[in-house]
């Protein structure tokens, strides 16, 4: 049956029920409007390609053992776990002690790098960074800052790293022996490529994200022994914005590439309009040849550190951000606002510098120069409150609860 036949035939019995499909929900009932509504609402309807809107994933793929095998595996742990005597009276006796470091390791082996692809999906990663693409990775990063004689601040799956702790470039460490693929020791030598960038630092264009370190042809791992093609450059947020994400992605190549390209001279170290990088435009270029294998992520804001570093090291002024708020709209005055607490009413038509300061009178009048603010009553509830209106009676019980607006000043 075509549209207008079945178009007709629903608004020639208001009683029959059309089923429509809109963007693969089922809409079952009487259709919304009438006739002409519905019929511009499905001609109307954006129509997605699935084959264009569908994700890409450019990371390697991974093979597994069947689940007859694996199931195998499993169930010989078990009856070994069984069997075992000694387990099984340290357990009794409450005198059993797991290994967490190799629960860990058990994790990133089998559950923790897709974990850490569904978090990177959650803050908007892989979406800033490659658009429609994403990828699972397959190495894990370990990523290290040193605060001090035996303190580390790692990072960890989009957690806070202030910029103070992260002023000096971490230790990473990987395993480049590793093929991404089978999860065995590769044959032969392999090379690496770490770049760290920041999506959210758009100064001069917004397309665009901050470089802060890159490291080409890393052989076998070693991180120190790479080509430094960008020294790392700490994290600075600006005072103001919120938190920013610190993002390193790790790529595997097949051979030893000329990235010489991408080279920052040592006097453009802070001359961020020398750092600016597209992630996506940079994996277009060398998807040939480098495929993204691991990644990390952390999140940081401002701090008191970065004033000096404005402006001993990007000899820039600090920027700081403030939002402006619109002011609220006030309805004209009435002469008798009905159930309105009469002091709130009033206040929202005075000037907000005459109100603070009247409950910073306030306040300094109960606090005592040299003994401090009065103590307050221990059970507040407990004590009448008698011939006042009640709008006071109210202030008054808030004043006891230490609740409202005296509580910001």
């Amino acid at each position: 049956m075509s549209f207008s036949n079945l178009l007709m035939k629903s608004t020639a019995n208001p009683g029959v029920f059309l089923t429509v499909t809109r963007q693969g929900h089922v809409l079952r009932g009487k259709p919304p409007g009438v006739a002409r509504t519905l019929e511009q609402r499905l001609r109307e309807e954006t129509v997605t390609d699935v084959e264009v809107a569908a994700r890409v994933n450019i990371g390697f793929p991974q093979l597994k053992e069947s689940r007859s095998a694996q199931l195998k595996t499993r169930l010989e742990h078990l009856k070994a776990q069984r069997a075992s005597k000694q387990l099984e009276q340290l357990a009794r006796n409450n005198k059993l002690l797991i290994d967490l470091d190799k629960v860990q390791q058990i994790y990133v082996k089998t559950t923790g790098q897709h974990d850490l692809r569904l978090l990177a999906d959650h803050y908007g990663v892989f979406e800033h960074l490659y658009g429609s693409a994403y990828f699972v990775p397959r190495v894990p990063l370990t990523i290290n800052y040193q605060l001090g004689e035996g303190l580390l601040s790692p990072v960890h799956n989009g957690n806070v790293i202030k910029p103070a702790e992260a002023l000096k470039a971490p230790e990473i460490s990987f395993d480049g022996k590793i093929d991404p693929i089978t999860g065995k020791t590769a044959t032969g030598d392999t090379y690496w490529t770490l770049v760290a960038t920041n999506p959210d630092a758009h100064y001069s264009q917004q397309a665009t994200e901050c470089l802060h370190w890159f490291i080409a042809n890393i052989p076998n791992g070693q991180v120190k022994e790479g080509q430094v093609l960008a020294e790392y450059l700490p994290p600075f947020p600006p005072r103001g914005v919120g938190y920013q994400r610190m993002v390193f992605v790790l790529y595997k190549q097949d051979s030893r590439l000329d990235l010489s390209s991408y080279q920052l001279a040592e006097q453009d170290y802070a001359n961020l309009e020398k750092r600016n990088f597209s992630t996506l435009d940079f994996y277009r270029q060398n998807q040939e040849q480098l495929t993204p294998a691991g990644l990390a992520f952390f999140q940081t804001n401002w701090d008191e550190s970065l004033t000096q570093f404005y402006h001993n090291v990007l000899k820039l002024k600090e920027p700081v951000y403030e939002y402006d708020f619109p002011k609220a709209y006030l309805s004209d005055q009435k002469f008798f606002p009905l159930k309105q607490p009469f002091n709130l009413y009033m206040d929202k038509h005075r000037d907000q510098k005459v109100l603070n300061k009247e409950y910073l009178e306030r306040k300094l009048a109960q606090t005592h120069p040299f003994e401090g603010p009065e103590q307050p009553l221990r059970y507040p509830n407990a004590h009448a409150i008698r011939d006042v209106p009640s709008w006071l009676r109210t202030e008054i019980r808030k004043r006891r609860l230490g609740q409202g607006r005296v509580q910001d000043y």
